[in-house]
């Protein structure tokens, strides 16, 4: 497997990836990524400074992805964004790569990393515990992101 920044070639694949992982989860709705007007286009849209998106490629298909960008009115922290994965690349280590490589690049630019994500995505909470995110009690702000019930952050 190979984790590299996003291409302007992986956009439609990147978008594929997601709203097959939102599916599987009933997340294919409003209030969730699904309904995100930039999802088709992530190469422009994480081509701003303080922002990138990786993916895992694994024969020549897109497996795996994640982004960092900004909390909007909060200059300090960032967003881990997007993050997700294939269920058969679940488990191969990918995702903590893409995690550890995520983070490393936020400490430039950030003091802190947010995310939101479903309480019904049980392996993935699991995950972000394990990697030393605290669950906060409420969202840090409204985002278009409203019917996620579950939110972390991380000191970077």
């Amino acid at each position: 497997m190979l984790i590299r920044e996003i291409e302007e070639k992986d956009n439609k694949q990147v978008e594929k990836l997601i709203r097959t992982c939102l599916i599987e989860f009933g997340a294919n709705k409003p209030g969730t990524a699904w309904a995100d007007p930039n999802l088709g286009d992530f190469y422009h849209l994480y081509s701003a400074e303080g922002c990138k998106y990786w993916v895992v490629e694994h024969e020549g298909q897109i497996v795996a992805g994640c982004g960092i960008g900004p909390v909007h009115g909060f200059p300090d922290i960032c967003e881990l964004q997007k993050m997700y994965a294939l269920h058969e690349t679940r488990g191969t280590g990918a995702a903590s790569q893409l995690l550890e490589i995520a983070l490393d690049f936020a400490k430039d630019y950030y003091k802190q990393c947010y995310l939101e994500t479903l309480s019904n995505m049980i392996a993935a909470n699991k995950f972000y515990a394990k990697k030393g995110f605290k669950q906060l009690d409420k969202p840090l702000n409204a985002t278009e992101h409203f019917a996620c019930d579950t939110w972390y952050i991380i000191d970077l």
